[in-house]
């Protein structure tokens, strides 16, 4: 019986390219001289500091292109609060990874919602997804890929 799984995953490798070329970019910057910015990657969270928090907003927009490049989906980004302490201001930025159970059970209910002739199933941070058909396989990921469900996922194991 075909089948495929769905799942969302980030390359950390890539993110830490796009902090490392994020951090080169803002020493060069001109607006960014003498200023006390950096970004640090701590496994999926990367945090920003800055002296303003109009610079947070320029790192962030720093940070999206260099991802953007790098191949990293954007909409995995989840932003945090802005904190003051002292003179600096921080952020942590998560990116996303696995499907948590509430999303899972929203992927569930549109394909359901759907009415197509596939069966899906929650398998710890990832959905399974089978059916007696290649073609409603195919129907099912067409469908995933045009709803906003703000995540990035990837289908794997596609077999036959």
């Amino acid at each position: 019986m075909p089948s495929f799984d769905i799942i969302s995953e980030i390359e950390l490798p890539e993110l830490q390219n796009a902090v490392d070329n994020a951090n080169r970019e803002i020493e060069t910057r001109f607006d960014f001289r003498g200023v006390a910015a950096t970004f640090e990657r701590n496994e999926n969270v990367v945090n920003m500091s800055a002296e303003a928090d109009f610079q947070l907003q320029q790192m962030q927009d720093i940070l999206r292109s260099k991802c953007v490049k790098r191949g990293v989906d954007t909409s995995a980004m989840d932003l945090g609060s802005i904190e003051h302490s002292g003179k600096t201001y921080k952020q942590a930025i998560t990116f996303k990874q696995g499907i948590d159970q509430p999303m899972a059970k929203k992927i569930v209910k549109t394909i359901k919602d759907a009415k197509l002739k596939v069966q899906a199933q929650i398998q710890g941070e990832q959905v399974r997804v089978t059916g007696k058909k290649r073609d409603d396989l195919q129907e099912c990921i067409a469908l995933l890929k045009s709803a906003e469900l703000g995540q990035p996922f990837q289908y794997e194991n596609f077999r036959d």
